[in-house]
């Protein structure tokens, strides 16, 4: 049942995406602008939908919102903002299909893949064709020398793992830790970047081999002799947002009373629906963003998505940042629109005010202690519990 309201809803998305680029329409002010195409290429059906849904409505709401105040001004030229997208369906051959696309119309800034084996894959199609492009994917392997073309959009599961693990030990007094990942490429790395964490912070590890094909739909078989253990911490480690309440749900009508964790964003709603009670006290890392710091441009750009889009998701607070920091690079450097090395060359020096955080916040290129090199965005790490329906802020935190 979940599973089919899933694609449903995915089939819905899609549909509303294709709306809202008609709706993006451009005044005959602005006729004279020139056109720049920044691409997506992610996952928009199926069980992780709501990864690179997100990423889409927050550019198409993002391009609409400059485009109806006149476009973007990048060295003498201004230009109206196409969003041009694809949808990889999470199948590393259709990826490698999307970016291929990109390069066929020119277009030299990419946002997505959302998965690692999608990130990988299209790698050597960018690199080929001069198109920088910002997955929501975590092997190190894509950001640090001799790869220079992908830049991380968001916070990696080995830099919030920890800092969750740590947070837990400190404040719920954590000391016994169980993981569960599906048998794909994805969790599985992010399992094993978990274990070492939590190892590292002295934590017992009683389960980590455990895994579920990801179309699973009954988890109790695989949740039966994690929860015999007892832990104090259950990691779901890189489940997809249809995934998680289902195994929550399992978890909780098997008698597990501990705490349940991902370092994957996730969506209230689905939580919701498929989950209801039982998803009270799951932690998630959630979108950049809370009401505590985000400023009235954030405020805007949520209020412009839910209009648009008739509901909104917590993750689109870390998806708006992507076409943000393309545009502001741009800025400031604009033989960077058709030369992705001037792009290179202005991250390692780039700062621009951060129009979504109140006070004097900027936009950087950060991940030197990652992978050796500026590629990485740097975006407020904000760590939710999720109750009764809506993600709540439980502590936020950085990387370098």
């Amino acid at each position: 049942m979940i599973n089919r309201r899933s694609i449903l809803k995915s089939m819905a998305l899609g549909a509303a995406s294709t709306l809202a680029i008609a709706a993006v329409g451009i005044s005959s002010a602005q006729a004279e602008n020139k056109e720049l195409k920044i691409g997506f290429v992610g996952v928009t059906s199926g069980p992780a939908a709501a990864w690179g849904t997100s990423n889409v409505r927050s550019m198409q709401t993002r391009a609409a919102w400059l485009n109806e105040t006149g476009g973007v001004k990048i060295g003498n030229d201004t230009y109206n903002i196409n969003i041009v997208t694809f949808d990889d369906q999470k199948d590393p051959k259709r990826a490698i299909a999307g970016m291929e696309k990109m390069a066929q119309e020119g277009v030299h800034y990419v946002v997505g893949p959302n998965v690692d084996d999608g990130a990988a894959a299209v790698r050597p199609v960018a690199e080929a064709n001069g198109i920088i492009y910002f997955p929501y994917a975590f092997p190190k392997a894509l950001y640090q020398k001799p790869a220079s073309n992908a830049v991380l959009g968001m916070i990696a599961n080995y830099q919030s793992g920890p800092a969750i693990y740590k947070y837990l030990k400190e404040n719920k007094g954590v000391k016994k830790i169980a993981f569960v990942a599906a048998n794909e490429s994805d969790p599985l790395s992010q399992r094993d970047g978990g274990v070492e964490a939590a190892k590292a912070l002295g934590l017992e590890v009683v389960a980590q081999n455990d895994t579920y094909q990801n179309d699973t739909r009954d988890f109790t078989p695989v949740l039966t002799p994690i929860v015999a253990l007892k832990p104090d911490l259950l990691v779901l480690s890189g489940v997809a947002p249809a995934n998680a309440p289902l195994l929550i749900r399992a978890a909780r009508e098997l008698g597990y009373e501990g705490l349940i964790s991902t370092e994957t964003a996730q969506d209230a709603k689905v939580l919701a629906e498929g989950a209801g009670e039982y998803a009270n006290g799951f932690i998630s890392v959630g979108g950049a963003s809370t009401p505590e710091i985000a400023s009235d441009t954030m405020k805007e750009f949520v209020t412009r998505y839910t209009k648009m889009f008739g509901e909104y998701n917590d993750e689109s607070n870390t998806k708006v940042y992507a076409l943000e920091y393309i545009l502001d690079t741009l800025k400031a450097n604009p033989a960077a629109i058709n030369d992705v090395a001037e792009f290179k060359k202005t991250m390692d020096t780039f700062t621009a005010p951060n129009p979504f955080l109140k006070g004097d916040a900027k936009l950087s290129y950060v991940g030197s202690t990652s992978f050796g090199q500026k590629r990485q965005l740097s975006v407020p790490m904000v760590v939710n519990e999720y109750k009764d329906g809506a993600f709540q802020t439980l502590f936020v935190g950085s990387v370098d």
